[in-house]
């Protein structure tokens, strides 16, 4: 059994957080810059010491024990493969640490690098080898020491978009049946490679749960933010959420939302209107100033505040340059109620 249970606090970083990560599980620990995503997994591994609290793996107690001990393995942006040796003796470092004869330890890195696709690569040295393959190894050389959890801090961060995607897919294959925890800003590599999320902030958890249900119904700013989508938070009058700015109805809310109950109202950018005329005040009718315009190659995304709430749209060059777009105009947002999910937010 590998599954890991965290609660545990480190007081300069002002973490103190409880997570499980069951047997076989993947989890992908998301949120904002400094939220304490790394410090975790580096309590984990053992290279933070705890403040307070505990970390078991497999019911054993890490709190104490030395990181060569713990049975972990840990995979950060760079590969920090050893250059003398090659792809294969990379790989197979960690079987003859365990005390494997060199033969097993060689026959099981052949495996692993032929795992993860770069078999053909054996003899090369790290020199000779481009990032993503670099990174392969990397990935081929943490499961040959055959750990009991697998630690993935941004593992693609330093690649290449155009090797990321292969990457990700070996990742995939052989995560399957493993018990990782796996740091990520990206929604994709949450989709692809988590069953479950788990979103941090201020060194708290703020939210959990399946990785397709945490992005598709977000509660947490970030959350939203990595799955594309706006967030507005008010109350429910029921028939709307209310802020201090605007109104929005939407698509029929779970009945046991009550009226008064905090709620969020979720959309997405490309479901935004914007229009320069402005409107009078009425339901899914925003008022906003412009913050920010990106280009976005076929789409011009348009940051705007309304009040203290932000509203993100996504529109098209040709409908871009008929609005006066200047940062600190304003604008008039508009959304489908069709387009809006509400429902509750725990307070």
């Amino acid at each position: 059994m590998s599954r890991l249970e965290f609660d545990a606090a480190v007081a300069p970083r002002s973490v103190e957080a409880q997570l499980t990560v069951a047997d076989g599980e993947t989890v992908a620990l998301i949120g904002p810059n400094g939220a304490g995503k790394s410090t975790i997994l580096g309590v984990v591994a053992g290279l933070v010491a705890p403040t307070s609290g505990t970390v078991r793996l497999g019911g054993r107690d890490l709190t104490t024990v030395p990181p060569h001990r713990r049975q972990t393995a840990l995979l950060a942006q760079d590969p920090l493969l050893f250059p003398h040796m090659t792809a294969l003796e990379n790989v197979a470092f960690g079987p003859t640490a365990r005390g494997v004869s060199r033969a097993a330890a060689r026959s099981a890195a052949r495996r692993w690098l032929h795992e993860t696709g770069v078999g053909d690569l054996a003899e090369h040295k790290p020199h000779q080898l481009s990032g993503g393959q670099a990174q392969r190894v990397a990935v081929a050389r943490a499961l040959a020491a055959e750990p009991q959890l697998l630690l993935l801090d941004e593992p693609m961060a330093a690649l290449d978009v155009a090797v990321t995607p292969a990457l990700r897919q070996t990742l995939r294959t052989v995560l399957a049946g493993q018990t990782a925890l796996i740091v990520t800003h990206d929604a994709l590599d949450a989709l692809l490679l988590a069953d479950r999320v788990v979103v941090i902030d201020e060194g708290r958890v703020v939210e959990t749960g399946p990785t397709a249900d945490v992005l598709a119904r977000p509660r947490s700013p970030f959350a939203a933010r990595i799955a594309g989508l706006n967030f507005v938070t008010g109350q429910w009058d029921g028939d709307a959420v209310t802020t201090p700015s605007f109104v929005l109805a939407g698509k029929p809310p779970d009945p046991s939302l009550r009226v008064g109950a905090p709620a969020v109202a979720v959309f997405s950018p490309g479901a935004v209107r914007v229009d320069q005329s402005p409107a009078s005040a009425s339901t899914n009718t925003i008022t906003a100033t412009i913050t920010d315009v990106e280009p976005l190659g076929d789409r011009v995304r348009l940051r705007t505040l309304a009040g203290t709430v932000p509203v993100v749209a996504e529109i098209r060059p040709t409908q871009a340059a008929n609005l006066d777009l200047t940062l600190g105009s304003q604008v008039v947002c508009s959304v489908d109620e069709t387009e809006v999910t509400i429902y509750d937010l725990p307070s």
